[in-house]
């Protein structure tokens, strides 16, 4: 268990809150300037934090206990949150390998919190005034026995070795990755096809060739766009294999370990310890819910490969029966369809997403939906191309929370797109809640695609920079796993409305505008593909579940045999698990979260049908799911917003399209 909980440091506002420009609300988020200054840091907050637990143990269980224990989170997101994410973006690896030994000793610190008695005993008794000291007492609880409190002696001192373990190989996974720096030669004629802004002032070896990496600015417009099927293979096979056999040997132990873990607690598999506290309660609950999905969308997949099947053998100018789809050729084949089919092409929408303005645009979407507005403010950070926004409510003038950004991709930063809770808000206390975006674009502009992409990791930082809870332990994304990327999940749609898209002039005059013919070519074309898009993500999720239940896990054997039982294959010598980085860490045995979190999206979608930026429904939004975080059951916050019961329909009503 992580201490009780994370998200990060306090934020006092400031008598200049209602000036034009605000001012940043403090503590701005640590410089790191060296490893001296990280390390010191990091005893010292660890110092800090035990005493404080000592203080916590010796407090009068009274009407004030819940509110003392909450300051315990308050202290350990300010102390521990910048340490646990610098290690993704800090330009210096020095500081990035001390930020990882830092992180794993705040884990260690984290077990023996989650496994005291004195503090757990005291919670149990501690008065609760109403819902949210109920909901909280309940959360708190759950994790303090999910991490072992109430075990016998032995059982317990093993589960804290159990956990400082898995955090220690999870952050050597994600290592593995960030640190690789692999690069992928090309020679110019191999690039055919591809935009010349993603290689002509790319790196090259002592042969003249074009060195890529694997960060996505590179790898999807090779994939996407590449004529020539070597190097997408090659490129293709770069990324699959990403980690090496080292990830598979510590996602083996990883797997092994976890249900070593369940076992201590009398569960058989880490899936039904894992699910029992989420929305879907059991194993046999998610695999109904996949297996759903599966006959929904198979027939679908084969029909959308054999398509790509006939457009390979035309490009090539081979009989049908002699052309097989490769794994490599599934987007390039995707995306020479939908340009004869609907006349789209990704790479067309780059000149009209500069991404600065992109960033802009996307933000001004939240601010027409959601009574808040954004202001950059100059603010020093770990990267100097790192941005820093005050959000304020819009009515008030008041700042509520900060966001950071990092837009571009450089060596050693974490690679694909993500959003870190950095702390959460406290109502009680005044405290206003911060997060952290951290993508990877392209310079020259985004695709559609990469739109869509911000917008989903925005709806992330949005859930915690609009929370509004008494709790910090509450705040934002503490919200159950597999309701977690339903907010952000929901926000994706909106990129194919024109109403939304032509917000980016109110923020950037000089874009041109996306033409409506784009537009109606994008949403014509956005449901091509969804059986192989939804076959993948129920092949990730499917593999999650039994790699977890598995009595003696063996990561690549079992993926072999479960890709090669897809429509396309399994391709001997790739590893894709090895870089398969949710299910190291937050999201294993929890992978099918991101379809159960759809479902749920695409019902919250619903109430925005007639108006995507409709004030009064994002209000209500803001209000009834956003603010409240893990305050009420996520199906009461979903039932509070819509007015009745959740339900699936929009969702197997948007396959059959």
């Amino acid at each position: 268990m992580k201490p009780v909980l994370t998200t990060m440091a306090a934020l006092v506002l400031s008598a200049a809150a209602a000036q034009a420009t605000p001012q940043l609300p403090a503590p701005n988020f640590p410089g790191f300037g060296s490893v001296t200054d990280l390390n010191k840091a990091c005893d010292e907050g660890l110092k800090g934090a035990r005493q404080r637990v000592a203080q916590l143990e010796k407090r009068k269980v009274d009407a004030g206990w819940l509110a003392a224990f909450d300051d315990l989170s308050v202290y350990l997101e300010d102390k521990q949150n910048p340490t646990d994410f610098v290690l993704n973006v800090h330009p210096d690896k020095a500081v990035r390998d001390a930020a990882q030994a830092c992180s794993l000793r705040w884990a260690d610190f984290g077990s023996s919190l989650g496994q005291n008695e004195k503090i757990y005993r005291a919670l149990q008794k501690a008065p609760k005034a109403d819902g949210v000291d109920a909901e909280f007492v309940r959360l708190a609880s759950g994790q303090f026995e999910d991490s072992g409190v109430a075990l016998p002696k032995a059982k317990r001192a093993r589960a804290k070795q159990i956990l400082d373990k898995l955090t220690e190989l999870d952050q050597q996974f994600n290592k593995n990755i960030r640190d690789a720096g692999t690069r992928v030669a090309f020679t110019e004629a191999e690039l055919k096809g591809v935009p010349a802004s993603v290689w002509e002032k790319a790196k090259r070896d002592d042969q003249g060739r074009i060195l890529l990496g694997v960060d996505y600015p590179s790898y999807v417009p090779v994939m996407r766009s590449a004529e020539s099927g070597v190097a997408r293979e090659r490129m293709w096979r770069a990324k699959t294999n990403e980690g090496g056999q080292p990830n598979l040997d510590l996602l083996a132990q990883i797997a092994t370990l976890r249900g070593e873990y369940a076992r201590l607690f009398g569960f058989d598999n880490y899936v039904d310890f894992n699910l029992r506290r989420l929305m879907a309660k059991d194993s046999a609950t998610a695999t109904r819910f996949l297996d759903s999905v599966a006959g929904a969308v198979d027939a679908r997949e084969k029909a959308e490969l054999q398509e790509l099947r006939a457009d390979k053998a035309r490009h090539l100018g081979q009989p049908l029966e002699q052309t097989r789809i490769e794994r490599w050729d599934a987007s390039f084949y995707s995306e020479r369809v939908k340009r004869e089919k609907f006349s789209v092409d990704q790479n067309a929408f780059r000149p009209y997403f500069p991404p600065q303005q992109s960033l802009e645009f996307a933000l001004h979407v939240i601010e027409k939906m959601m009574g808040v507005k954004y202001e950059r403010i100059d603010n020093k950070l770990w990267h100097d191309e790192a941005q820093t926004y005050v959000v304020s409510d819009a009515a008030s003038g008041k700042p509520i929370a900060q966001l950071y950004v990092d837009l571009y991709p450089r060596d050693g930063k974490y690679n694909h797109a993500a959003v870190w809770p950095l702390r959460g808000s406290a109502t009680r206390i005044a405290r206003t809640p911060a997060a952290a975006l951290v993508v990877n674009f392209d310079r020259s502009g985004l695709t559609l695609d990469e739109v869509e992409t911000l917008l989903h990791e925005l709806g992330h930082s949005v859930h915690a920079d609009l929370s509004s809870t008494r709790y910090t332990s509450l705040a934002g994304t503490a919200v159950v796993h597999d309701f977690v990327e339903a907010p952000s999940q929901m926000l994706e749609d909106w990129v194919y409305d024109k109403k939304v898209l032509k917000l980016m002039q109110e923020v950037c005059a000089s874009c041109r505008p996306v033409p409506d013919e784009m537009v109606d070519q994008a949403v014509a074309a956005k449901n091509y593909g969804k059986g192989m898009q939804f076959g993948r993500q129920h092949l990730y999720a499917s593999y999650d579940l039994a790699l977890h239940q598995s009595p003696k896990p063996e990561p690549l054997p079992l993926w072999a045999r479960m890709e090669g039982a897809t429509p396309l294959g399994y391709v001997p010598g790739t590893m894709f698990p090895a870089g398969f980085a949710h299910i190291a860490g937050g999201y294993g045995a929890g992978y099918y979260g991101y379809l159960w979190s759809l479902v749920v999206a695409m019902d919250l979608r619903t109430a925005f049908a007639a108006d995507k930026l409709s004030p009064e429904v994002g209000l209500r939004y803001r209000e009834r799911v956003l603010s409240q975080g893990a305050q009420k059951p996520a199906a009461e916050l979903v039932k509070d917003f819509l007015g009745r019961e959740s339900n699936s329909q929009a969702f197997f009503d948007d396959l059959k399209k």
